[in-house]
């Protein structure tokens, strides 16, 4: 698997098929393989003639693991797609995001928008729209240790399931356990 540097951090990425480029950034707590490769749009998008281009963004996948949550933060992961074009000597790409990477496209749309060509935004939410949404809540539900310790209304008002804080809370024990403050294996 390729990589390269941002600073110090390594960044996995993926670079296949020839044409116009397209970018793949993926979501919170997922990899490049689970929202690209294995759903097919990497296949799908090659067949079409394009070249994809899909990095794991650092602390997920097979980039680099961080332990401080300052190395999180959202401009910083925009800032790790706009290196790896140019890493690639990419002027401009179309760009698309799902979750947090649509989050991170929009920043790049709104402070380099001469570097996207297009941007597609996958699975933002109304919070990226309006603004607000759980953001520092779901990171605090992610590393309580029992589901009673996750009492956030916000999680309510958006449809959140005691199923799904018992899901956060799992998921915080486990990366508590495994010391990976904020990374996503």
């Amino acid at each position: 698997m390729p990589s390269f540097h941002n600073g110090a951090v390594e960044i996995a990425y993926l670079d296949e098929g020839e044409g116009d480029p397209i970018v793949l950034v993926h979501g919170f707590a997922s990899t490049k393989n689970v929202n690209w490769v294995y759903p097919t749009w990497v296949s799908e998008l090659k067949k079409n003639g394009r070249r994809v281009i899909a990095l794991d963004n650092r602390g997920h996948g097979d980039s680099q693991k961080l332990y401080d949550p300052e190395d999180y933060h959202i401009g910083t992961m925009a800032g790790d797609v706009s290196a790896l074009m140019d890493h690639l000597n990419l002027e401009r790409a179309d760009i698309m995001g799902y979750s947090l990477g649509s989050r991170m496209t929009a920043l790049l749309a709104l402070h380099q928008p001469q570097r996207l060509r297009s941007a597609i935004f996958g699975g933002i939410g109304i919070g990226l729209i309006e603004g607000g949404g759980p953001g520092e809540n779901v990171a605090k539900s992610l590393e309580a240790d029992s589901l009673d310790d996750v009492t956030d209304p916000a999680l309510d008002d958006q449809g959140g399931s005691r199923r799904d804080r018992r899901a956060r809370a799992d998921r915080g024990r486990h990366r508590r356990r495994n010391r990976g403050l904020g990374t996503c294996a």
